[in-house]
């Protein structure tokens, strides 16, 4: 069983008037229940930033992020549900062996949520959540397919395909996420989108060539926006369920200073906004989730609202 979920982040503004619920009021912490909704899982890690020698300081950004929900406006209609269902918290990985029990052990609960009808929106912690997301959507999808067609689709500055034979770590999830696929028989579906060329190595660029990666660069956002909506709505059609992946690190450092690797660059929330939406409106999102804040290096808690900002576009539209 279960610890308690602490609740203690929901709190904020009640309003007199009519029809003005916040989230706060809304979250019920997950105790197992029936009725489907989203549910929030956080993995409070800073293993694999250190590993991957950024800046430490994620392990905080779940309950910040929590923090900056709850007295955001709820706008979601009345039938939709939303839980808190705790932290994962990564022990002590000095002998280098925590991040991946805290990986196992997030997969683990995700794939449980998603078995009683909840759709996962995880909180990171570094990006070394992604490995323990997909480890959750395997789990539950392995039960009753046997060639699913899992699209990735990650916003992000980096590929995250690096080496995990040199050493696992935050940026090396989607190369586990390959062999993983390969060793299930499983087709192994990427898109990286807002890459910054000036930050990912030929070696990699090579290797997302190699695995078939749909790539857009920053600059594409910008320069071809419906060229870039066109091919990830492409991508989507040819997939039977989606998990998106957000790296705060992908965003300006003017909109997202509070990451591990803040962005020379970066693409604005403006050009994310309208393809978070095609994922999440397209019907097959399982799960998602968020990685990479910093509270440590945030101002004004400008990044955590940020990340606030688009759990709510994720759970409450309507």
């Amino acid at each position: 069983m279960a610890d308690p979920v602490d609740m203690t982040s929901w709190q904020g503004r009640i309003d007199p008037e009519a029809d003005s619920l916040r989230w706060h009021q809304c979250v019920e912490p997950w105790t197992g229940q029936t009725d489907p909704g989203i549910a929030l899982l956080g993995l409070a890690s800073d293993a694999g930033v250190a590993r991957n020698k950024g800046r430490p300081g994620a392990r905080r950004g779940p309950q910040a992020i929590r923090t900056a929900l709850a007295n955001m406006a709820w706008h979601a209609d009345d039938q939709q549900r939303i839980y808190d269902a705790g932290d994962i918290v990564c022990g002590d990985d000095t002998n280098g062996h925590a991040m991946e029990q805290a990986q196992y052990d997030l997969g683990q609960r995700a794939a449980a949520l998603m078995r009683a009808g909840q759709r996962p929106i995880l909180l990171g912690g570094g990006h070394e959540i992604a490995f323990a997301s997909w480890q959750g959507i395997a789990t539950h999808l392995a039960s009753s397919e046997t060639q699913p067609r899992i699209g990735i689709v990650n916003l992000d500055a980096h590929f995250d395909l690096r080496d995990p034979a040199e050493i696992r770590s935050s940026g090396t999830p989607f190369n586990q996420i390959a062999a993983d696929c390969e060793a299930r028989g499983w087709p192994f579906r990427y898109a990286c989108l807002g890459v910054a060329r000036a930050s990912n190595t030929a070696a990699l660029y090579r290797r997302a060539h190699e695995l078939g990666v749909l790539v857009h660069e920053d600059r594409d956002l910008e320069r071809g926006p419906d060229t870039v909506a066109d091919d990830l709505q492409a991508f989507i059609a040819d997939c039977d369920y989606l998990y998106l992946t957000i790296d705060l690190d992908g965003l300006p450092s003017s909109e997202a200073p509070g990451v591990s690797a803040p962005a020379a660059r970066g693409v604005s929330l403006a050009r994310f906004e309208p393809l978070i939406d095609a994922v999440r409106d397209s019907g097959k999102l399982c799960a998602a989730d968020i990685a990479e804040l910093n509270p440590d290096y945030d101002i004004d808690k400008r990044t955590a609202r940020v990340a606030a900002r688009l759990v709510h576009q994720l759970a409450c539209h309507t």
